[in-house]
């Protein structure tokens, strides 16, 4: 009672609603938390409600404040109370924002169904402790001023860079992506990159609080915290306006593209008895006339197909390369495929996930995924888990790659080749080749087929889109049920497919732009910004 008290007393001034939240305890507490989480989901693909992020990170603000009276002085009862509000607001975003998950164990549902509550409710939960340590660690940094939100970025933003680098890192959905997707905003990643954007997000979006909250008598011009957000804001959209105005769309001279998007239902992918009518209506859908001059194949230089593309291994399938070889006449062809050294599949051989690219029935090139997804194409703790009934979801036993590397395919500048999951890393998407050299664009085959109408497809393509920008590279992206799109260096959609849609988009490929202040130091963009506001924030509870 005199906890609750000093606290009423300490806030007495506050509107009704900050005071809310910031006296809640008990359920009532968890379920704010987790509503405004959940709340937060909005600001994400397909909705792309960017003030939505307002809600859980303002909302942040108070629940931290909440837990300073929670016990005596130096101890852990108020970190306990943050770290448990963080895990509750967590868990409302990524269940809000992950349940398309489940969509993939339905798929196969007499084999997956089953494990449905882990997809839609483990994963969330275990997500959920990284913003509970993300809050736990912003509450060691409180202070009662406006200045509180740094702490906040500071404690919450290396929570998120940890949750994309441990046990190969999950970087889907972060607080950056509010930005990322709204308009000219998202042109600062090629400063910052994803992480940075993250940083920057949380104070954006957690200033309101400090405006809110603004005791009787206090003035607007003295919240540094709110006056610094509203400045990151105006900076950011007129840096991305001007870049985009400043640099228009151009293109690699000679190359005609054509992506395929086969639409084919999931069900249906991996079944071998059907290869033979499903290369008929790859090559049936390839050669589709779209113009006068486009009647198919024969008018463009090179035809991309998405991940995965057979249900079989095509090297070892000769009658499927004669077919591909006679009805390319010579064209380049790309397309996802699995590969196979030695015997395959047992402990004499290796099956990789690859990019392989060939012409006429000859296999020039290939690049083996690096990035599998867990569950999905490889179990985590295979020793542990299987034994108690667990698999992962793609047939058969997958290896990972040597590593990322530059693909080359004649007529083509050299490409850095990003298979379905690989694209959502940032930093790693443009790797240098042997000479030293950048790759000139991103290609990202991608199977989506797994998730159905649902956000999932759209949160995917709106990350492989962030990485064109912090990268300064195009994108050519081809997914077997969308969303298939080419896109220049600098994020904007040249043309695309929507999802659920079969079809062929024809096009030339952009150039690059100037290497960007992120693919030149990205490794460092994240630590320095973060210094500073460990700087910031330390400068608040200084103060006071």
């Amino acid at each position: 009672m005199a906890q609750t008290a000093e606290l009423t007393g300490a806030r007495a001034g506050l509107s009704s609603l900050p005071q809310r939240v910031i006296l809640a305890d008990g359920w009532t507490r968890r379920a704010i938390a987790f509503g405004a989480g959940a709340a937060g989901a909005l600001a994400l693909p397909p909705f792309d409600f960017a003030p939505a992020m307002a809600i859980p990170l303002t909302v942040a603000v108070w629940l931290i404040d909440g837990s300073a009276v929670r016990g005596a002085r130096f101890s852990l009862a108020p970190i306990r109370a943050a770290a448990s509000a963080g895990w509750w607001l967590g868990f409302g975003y990524f269940l809000a924002g992950l349940w398309w998950l489940g969509a993939a164990m339905l798929v196969e549902a007499d084999q997956f169904a089953w494990a449905l509550p882990l997809a839609v409710i483990g994963l969330p939960a275990l997500l959920a402790f990284f913003p509970a340590l993300g809050f736990a660690l912003s509450r060691l940094l409180w202070s009662s001023g406006s200045l509180r939100i740094f702490a906040l970025a500071a404690g919450l933003g290396a929570s998120e860079w940890l949750r994309g680098h441990v046990l190969t890192g999950f970087p889907w959905n972060d607080f950056g992506m509010a930005l990322a997707n709204a308009g000219p905003l998202g042109q600062i990643a090629s400063v910052i990159g994803l992480h940075g954007l993250d940083l920057a997000a949380i104070v954006i979006f957690a200033a309101p609080a400090t405006i809110v909250d603004r005791k009787p008598g206090q003035r607007f011009l003295s919240n540094a915290a709110a006056w610094g957000a509203a400045l990151l804001l105006v900076s950011f959209a007129l840096f991305g306006a001007l870049r985009l105005v400043a640099n228009g769309t151009e293109y690699v001279e000679g190359v005609k593209l054509r992506l395929m998007q086969p639409n084919l239902p999931q069900d249906a992918k991996f079944k071998p008895e059907n290869g033979q009518e499903i290369l008929r209506s790859y090559l049936t859908l390839s050669d589709r006339a779209t113009g006068p001059n486009r009647t198919g194949i024969s008018d463009v230089t090179h035809l991309i197909w998405p991940e995965s593309a057979f249900p079989y291994i095509l090297s070892r399938e000769p009658q499927a390369l004669a077919s591909i070889a006679r009805a390319l006449q010579g064209k380049i062809l790309i397309s996802g495929a699995a590969r196979i050294e030695g015997e395959g599949g047992g402990r004499r051989g290796k099956i990789f996930n690859s990019v392989e690219v060939l012409q006429g029935d000859k296999i020039l090139s290939f690049y083996d995924k690096t990035h599998l997804v867990p569950f999905g194409e490889y179990l985590p703790l295979d020793g542990l888990l299987r034994p108690l009934g667990f698999s992962h979801l793609v047939p058969g036993t997958w290896d990972q790659g040597q590593g990322p590397r530059a693909l080359s395919a004649p007529g083509l500048p050299p490409m850095s080749p990003l298979i379905c999951y690989e694209a959502i890393f940032p930093g790693e998407a443009a790797p240098a080749g042997p000479d030293g050299k950048r790759p000139k664009f991103l290609l990202n085959l991608t199977n989506d087929g797994w998730f159905g109408r649902t956000p999932g497809p759209y949160q995917h393509f709106a990350q492989a889109r962030l990485r064109a920008i912090e990268e300064g590279l195009p994108l050519i992206r081809v997914a077997n049920t969308g969303i298939s799109a080419i896109v220049d260096a600098y994020g904007r959609i040249v043309d695309s497919l929507p999802l659920g849609e079969e079809g062929v988009i024809d096009g030339r490929l952009p150039k690059p732009a100037p290497d960007t202040n992120f693919s030149r130091r990205g490794a460092w963009v994240f630590p320095a910004l973060w210094v500073l506001l460990l700087a910031v924030a330390a400068a608040g509870r200084w103060r006071g």
